[in-house]
């Protein structure tokens, strides 16, 4: 799997349908409280890319950062110099830590959060750890992503034309999820588009 997988990121065969899902952590094996705040539920047409905003912490457990973001998530407070309300959940769907381990975030049918003025209902929200590109992009988190997106796009069949990094729906007011993961973006779309033999 990962062969193919590699011959589609340098342009090779594309990938096949034998390329597997990838190994994701759900709420229940980290322990995530409950949703909270009876948010709306939604329908997946865009796949949108963030990074957390914060450094890459490789003495945390994955675990514990989830359930830290988790409880920030739940309380009112800040987002920068911005106040936040209480969110219903992590805002994000799923979260991709620097070792390219995924864990399932809030519910993918629920509508997901931010900070900015863009509406981010149908938008599945995938978040890697970091601040590009002050922290390295590793080559884990980036083959992680590929087939992160990959199965999403297959899944609730988004277009490449609707993979998209927050910074495009939110111009001006955000940076995110910074150029080291936007530089990769033309390339997923590529990718995306030639695993549907475009």
């Amino acid at each position: 799997m990962i062969s193919l997988l590699m011959s589609a990121l340098v342009g090779e065969a594309p990938p096949d349908n034998r390329l597997s899902a990838p190994k994701i952590i759900s709420r229940a094996e980290w322990g995530a409280q409950p949703v909270i705040l009876d948010p709306p539920k939604q329908k997946i047409t865009w796949i949108t890319l963030h990074h957390t905003g914060t450094r890459q912490n490789k003495d945390r457990s994955f675990v514990d950062k989830l359930r830290g973001l988790q409880s920030w998530s739940q309380k009112p407070g800040k987002v920068g110099e911005k106040d936040k309300p209480a969110w219903p959940d992590i805002p994000y769907h799923f979260y991709i830590d620097w070792q390219g381990e995924i864990a399932e975030c809030r519910p993918i049918d629920v509508v997901g959060d931010t900070n900015t003025s863009y509406d981010p209902t149908g938008h599945a929200l995938v978040v890697l750890e970091g601040t590009f590109p002050t922290d390295e992009f590793t080559e884990a988190q980036r083959l992680a992503l590929y087939r992160m997106v990959w199965m999403l796009a297959e899944k609730y069949q988004v277009p490449d034309s609707r993979i998209a990094g927050h910074i495009n729906h939110a111009p001006g007011e955000t940076d995110c999820p910074g150029s080291s993961v936007s530089d990769e973006l033309p390339k997923i779309r590529a990718w995306v588009r030639k695993s549907r033999g475009h």
